[in-house]
């Protein structure tokens, strides 16, 4: 199966606020296996920008720390799983987690 993930980061690590990164690393999957991964900056933030962004970079996976109920809402519309409670740690560790089952989720620490 083909999966495409983004995580919200600053310098290569979970960024704990997903709207206020500064870049998003991307991490194309088949069979289970990271094939090709990708670092790109994420535009200025502005209510409701991101989702659609994020969305038409073919990503169908986000794994986040925090995300407001509203991007979570928008990323819904546009078919893109929203994964929140992520650890703060290196984006690719998290990806690899996520695939092997071994990532641990807390809850949403976003408050709006």
């Amino acid at each position: 199966m083909k999966m495409k993930f983004a995580v919200p980061v600053n310098k290569g690590v979970l960024d704990g606020h997903f709207g206020h990164c500064s870049h998003f690393a991307l991490f194309d999957v088949e069979d289970n296996k990271i094939i090709a991964e990708e670092t790109v900056a994420a535009p200025p933030h502005e209510p409701g920008l991101l989702p659609p962004f994020i969305a038409n970079l073919g990503v169908t996976d986000v794994i986040a720390g925090g995300m407001g109920n509203s991007a979570i809402n928008i990323f819904n519309k546009h078919k893109v799983n929203v994964f929140v409670g992520a650890p703060v740690m290196e984006a690719k560790q998290l990806v690899i987690g996520f695939l092997d089952k071994s990532l641990s989720f807390t809850a949403n620490y976003c408050d709006h």
